[in-house]
């Protein structure tokens, strides 16, 4: 039996694993962080300082401001993680990257194994039409979202530029330009309205045609279950930094 300490636990998709592990006999919630407390079928600590019981895996979907408590805690009892929140500084990627010597960490900016395939299939796009073709990258979510672009997107963007030297620039706001499109940028747009969970268009562009590779997930589901199966995949791992492509490989 797998347990899980979930942070973030009366989310939305706090919530959507709850649901899905009620329905699982190999793990269940021991225990959650959030500082909203609602009634549960487990305890909900405000903070990652007031939790007294050890797990054996963290799933964590709150807010980056929670990253320093969660790795501490995590650190000190050697627990892994899964970490899916998104919206980190660089400083908090680095301070992950550290921790991920020390315990197993899976780390990723979208639980969907949809969109992680949708990475692989624009690096392949990336590397046969490169430098024919522009990039641009919409996405598009729910009017509640605080970061933008989302994490996915740029996810999307790195993938391309991980395949092709690292030459593209992000562009997120051309309105106050007065130019022509540079050949070595990768436009990101966002779109916030009304109860969008996540669609991402990534646009390659020729003069004389358009291909379009996109993604849309119509549930929250889709996250909570990437979530569950990163949790029992992660801890079974040594020390070290894992996303989806190591899951997608088995």
């Amino acid at each position: 039996m797998l347990k899980i300490l979930l942070s973030g636990a009366c989310g939305n998709v706090g919530k959507k694993i709850v649901g899905l592990c009620e329905k699982k006999e190999d793990m269940k919630i021991l225990c959650g962080v959030d500082r909203i407390c609602e009634t549960s079928n487990f305890p909900i600590f405000d903070s990652f300082n007031s939790v007294n019981i050890i797990p054996d895996v963290i799933i964590d979907f709150s807010n980056p401001v929670v990253l320093d408590g969660l790795l501490e805690f995590a650190l000190k009892n050697k627990i892994p993680c899964v970490l899916a929140t998104t919206g980190y500084q660089a400083e908090q990627i680095e301070k992950i990257k550290t921790a991920s010597k020390s315990i197993p960490i899976f780390f990723t900016a979208n639980m969907s194994m949809g969109v992680n395939l949708l990475c692989s299939l624009v690096k392949k796009a990336a590397e046969v039409l490169d430098g024919d073709f522009d990039i641009e990258i919409i996405e598009k979510h729910h009017n509640q979202k605080l970061d933008a672009p989302s994490g996915t997107a740029l996810m999307l963007a790195n993938a391309v530029n991980s395949v092709s030297d690292d030459k593209y620039i992000y562009e997120y706001d051309r309105h106050s330009k007065r130019c022509k499109r540079p050949k070595n940028e990768i436009g990101i747009h966002s779109v916030r309205g009304g109860t969008i969970v996540g669609d991402h268009d990534v646009i390659f562009a020729s003069n004389d045609e358009v291909i379009t590779l996109s993604h849309s997930a119509y549930s929250k589901e889709v996250f909570a279950n990437g979530a569950l199966r990163a949790a029992k995949f992660v801890s079974e791992k040594e020390p070290g930094l894992y996303d989806m492509n190591a899951v997608l490989s088995l």
